[in-house]
Parts: C-alpha cells; structure tokens; sequence
C-alpha cells in the first residue's frame, strides 16, 4: 500500500477536473454541445495513448540501442523487467547532454525506455538502477492512460472555454436562455487554468508512486534519492530548452528538464525534489513522512 494515497490524490484530482468540465459544458449553450467536445477528447486520447512511445521519442530524437551498445543499461532493464514479471521494454538513447530519462507506452508489451546520453555520463550504476526503476514503474502502473486521460479532458476545457468566450462576446440565443456574459467570459479564462493546475497535479502524484514503487523494485531507495539530486544540479548545468513538443513529453521525465525560472512550482510537472528525496530517505530507514 502507498503511504501517502497518491491514488486517492489522483481520484480527487480527476473528480476536480470532470467537475470543472461539467460545469463549463453546461454554460456553452446549455450543455447542448459539450458531447462534441467528449468526442473530441476520446478521439484525442486515444490517438495520444496509442502513440505515445512514438510521439515521445521522436521529441527527443533518440535512436534504439542494442545490449552491445549499452551493456549496464540492457542488464539493469532486463533485471528489473524479470523482477516485476513483465516483458523487456525497447531501450533508446536521446543524444542530448542534459541529464534526464523516461518510459512511455501504451502497456508493458509496447513500451520504450530512453536514457540522455547526459544521465548516463552522470549517473553511477547503481543510481542509474534506481532511475530506471522509477521509469518502468511509470509503464508498469499506466500512467501514460492517466496523463493521455488528463491531458484530453483539459484539452476539452480550453475548447469548450473558447466556445464559451465567443458565447460571451457574441451572444447567441434568447437572453432568458443565455447565462450572465460576465459569468461566462469569467470561466473562459480561469476554467483553462484550472485545467492545467489540475493535470499537471495529476503528474507530480504518479511521480511519487513511481518514486517508491520503483525504489521497492530495485530495493534501494537512497540510490534513486542520490541520482535525484545529481539530475537537479545537472539540469541547471544543462537544462532543455523549453520547445513545444519538448514541453509536451516533459511529463514523462524523471526530472523537471528545464530551468527553474522557466516554470512555477504550480505549472511544474514535477514535485519538489527535495521533497522527493525526504521521502525516498524516509522509506530507506522505515520513516513515514508526513
């Protein structure tokens, strides 16, 4: 059982962000065309969910690798995947000096792990080991279903908050039917923000559960404390530039892969790191954090 009931955390998080969609559908006409915007949403995850290896390797042009060109790479993948019961992933490499890694893929059978070429110069093995446990457990767990899931329904939010600015500048309908322009003109511009907040919440709780299911996996959970930390100060040596289809897949990286100043704490994809840590050390000496 998780200490810290992330999966609660996440349940909440998705009634949150279904609330919200709710109500912004039913001030765009009267509810009438918010199914259009579900459709659109499905249509949009499925294709997101479907493609996810792809889309994200392709952002950070990694190429495949075989075991002889990434020996401690291949054994640790393949250790850890015998460990769970589950198949062996692709391996790529991303020819990029900054430091980070990620998993992607529809389920363990379609899955993809990429290393930076940057963590693999920076990360001793066995931190290297507790990277990429974190990283399977990601596939493991499905979360790229639940970010497909969050990223499609606020995608649906700001469309729907579109309609409903136009609604508002525009009118449209008997005045008896039509809600207060205010009103609507108000939850055009916040219901997207919301949205985002809410996702991207979403994606700091499935890092925790990575986080110690991963360390459980490997059985070391102050190896993965270590390599986060290292990640931190090497991504401030060397951040991504935040480009669109990079900030797409930036969920899926192990570390924030930007610079602290290009992101606030409530638009992060990613938990404090220090509050990681204090939590990987936490289950390393049988402490629960609060």
């Amino acid at each position: 059982m998780h200490r810290h009931f992330n999966g609660l955390k996440t349940t909440l998080l998705f009634g949150g962000i279904w609330v919200l969609l709710l109500g912004v559908g039913a001030l765009v006409a009267g509810g009438r065309f918010i199914w259009i915007f579900a459709l659109i949403g499905l249509g949009t995850t499925f294709y997101g969910y479907w493609n996810s290896d792809k889309l994200a390797i392709r952002a950070m042009q990694a190429y495949p690798v075989s075991e002889a060109q990434a020996p401690a790479m291949y054994r640790i993948v393949r250790e850890l995947s015998t460990a769970a019961g589950k198949p062996m992933p692709a391996l790529y490499i991303s020819p990029t000096q900054a430091p980070n890694a990620f998993a992607t893929g529809r389920n363990p059978s379609h899955a993809a792990v990429c290393c930076t070429e940057g963590i693999l110069q920076l990360l001793d093995e066995r931190e290297l080991r507790g990277v990429l446990g974190h990283e399977l457990m990601h596939v493991y767990n499905r979360d790229i279903l639940t970010s497909s899931v969050a990223a499609a329904l606020a995608g649906i939010i700001t469309s729907a908050a579109q309609m409903m600015m136009f609604f508002g500048m525009f009118g449209g309908g008997d005045d008896e039917d039509r809600p207060n322009p205010i009103v609507m003109l108000a939850m055009a511009f916040l219901a997207p923000i919301a949205a985002t907040v809410i996702q991207l919440a979403i994606s700091r709780t499935r890092e925790y559960d990575a986080d110690e299911d991963g360390s459980k996996l490997t059985g070391d959970p102050l190896a993965l404390a270590s390599a986060l930390q290292k990640l931190e100060d090497g991504v401030a040596r060397a951040p991504l530039a935040p480009e669109p289809k990079v900030v797409n897949a930036s969920h899926m990286m192990i570390a924030n892969p930007f610079r602290a100043q290009d992101v606030s704490r409530a638009f992060s994809t990613h938990p404090p790191t220090q509050e990681r840590i204090k939590r990987l050390q936490g289950m390393a000496y049988g402490q629960i954090q609060k």
